[in-house]
């Protein structure tokens, strides 16, 4: 059985430490080894660890194990999977505590890259916790922030009690644009549920591409490339006639005229009326059939050339040649595809991608995707 590991990332202050106290306490039978990057003065131990070591890893007395990373990842990782497997260490699952600037990628490709992490753990999601009242300056000031926000696999805002209601849709527009893929959900003090935190299974290739519809453009107003992104309550009578002959929409998160964008003056510091972020998301759509050879290509070109800019991608892909879905996702440089199940009866057979990264070129990606089309 393959132990699953959490990377738990996020801004500085957003109460990493009292998400993981929580899921300490709330976790039931389920023993837990703890990774810190490095144990800072907010660290777990205070309440919880047994007695200050100089060792590398200390069991605590919940049953739970904390280890900081003295070494690199890969070698606490070897360790721990050893400790396990001679039944000197009892741990069911292990969570990755980043620090607060950390760039949760380096962490997610160690899962991918090293054969020996491979065979005994599987990654099964990035989460990243957003503090609602100096998101706006971090996601301002910090490309790591806007990095963690583009890696998530779920997002939890906290200490939005904090913030005005009308900011704090704001913010979620703004993460949404970032990240579509990431569900986001307000927390109180670390108060959340086990099963939204632990097997989310981010990095499994299944056959749900999970974006809002709404972002989409699903809903009958289509979210069309250029500057706009217009919020479905907009609706905009240019459908932008030089895409008109191609059957796919790219959802893009320039600019958001979202309503609650729409009043600056009524809103404090910190509220734009647009946010150019250079981390960004977009999606593509194709009822026409993907070329195998072409697509593999292709991505395979931009991979090499744009992999450090590129966050995390997931396709779920209508391919010639074959009648199951293909799946496709990515960190950085490395992807893995997979056939899925059937097209189910009368389901409509439609490619969906969406791409997260820093200052990504949509326009060679869409030539180049629309190139490798049947």
């Amino acid at each position: 059985m393959l132990i699953p590991a959490t990377i738990l990332t996020g801004f500085l202050g957003s109460g990493k430490t009292t998400l993981l106290k929580r899921v300490l306490t709330e976790a039931h039978g389920q023993k837990i080894a703890i990774i810190e990057n490095e144990f800072g003065e907010e660290n777990i131990d205070n309440e919880i660890l047994v007695s200050d070591t100089n060792e590398q890893i200390i069991q605590m007395n919940n049953g739970c194990v904390c280890c900081s990373i003295r070494e690199d990842l890969r070698t606490t990782l070897q360790l721990l999977a050893a400790k396990k497997r001679k039944g000197l260490l009892d741990f069911d699952r292990v969570v990755i505590e980043t620090t607060g600037l950390a760039d949760p990628g380096p962490v997610a490709q160690t899962f991918f890259m090293d054969d020996e992490i491979a065979e005994s753990f599987l990654l099964d999601s990035i989460l990243t916790l957003v503090d609602a009242k100096h998101a706006a300056q971090q996601l301002n000031d910090r490309q790591e922030a806007r990095r963690q926000v583009g890696f998530a696999d779920q997002i939890f805002i906290s200490k939005a009690d904090l913030v005005s209601p009308a900011e704090l849709d704001a913010l979620q527009h703004r993460l949404k644009h970032m990240n579509p893929r990431a569900p986001q959900k307000v927390v109180h003090f670390g108060e959340v549920a086990l099963s939204e935190v632990f097997d989310l299974r981010g990095f499994n290739l299944n056959a749900k591409l999970d974006i809002d519809p709404d972002f989409l453009g699903d809903d009958g107003h289509h979210h069309h490339d250029g500057e706009h992104c217009d919020h479905p309550s907009h609706k905009h009578g240019n459908a932008h006639d030089d895409h008109a002959h191609h059957d796919h929409d790219h959802a893009h998160g320039e600019h958001c005229d979202h309503p609650s964008h729409a009043h600056d003056h009524d809103h404090g510091p910190g509220h734009h009326h647009h946010h150019d972020d250079d981390v960004k998301s977009f999606v593509y759509k194709s009822k026409r059939q993907f070329d195998p050879a072409k697509l593999e290509d292709f991505l395979g070109a931009i991979v090499n050339i744009y992999g450090p800019k590129m966050l995390r991608y997931k396709g779920v892909l209508n391919m010639k040649g074959t009648e199951k879905k293909v799946i496709f996702q990515g960190v950085h440089q490395l992807m893995g595809s997979d056939l899925g199940p059937d097209w189910a009866e009368g389901e409509e057979r439609v490619s969906k991608m969406v791409f997260i990264g820093i200052d990504l070129p949509k326009d060679i990606l869409v030539q180049g995707l629309d190139q490798s089309l049947v």
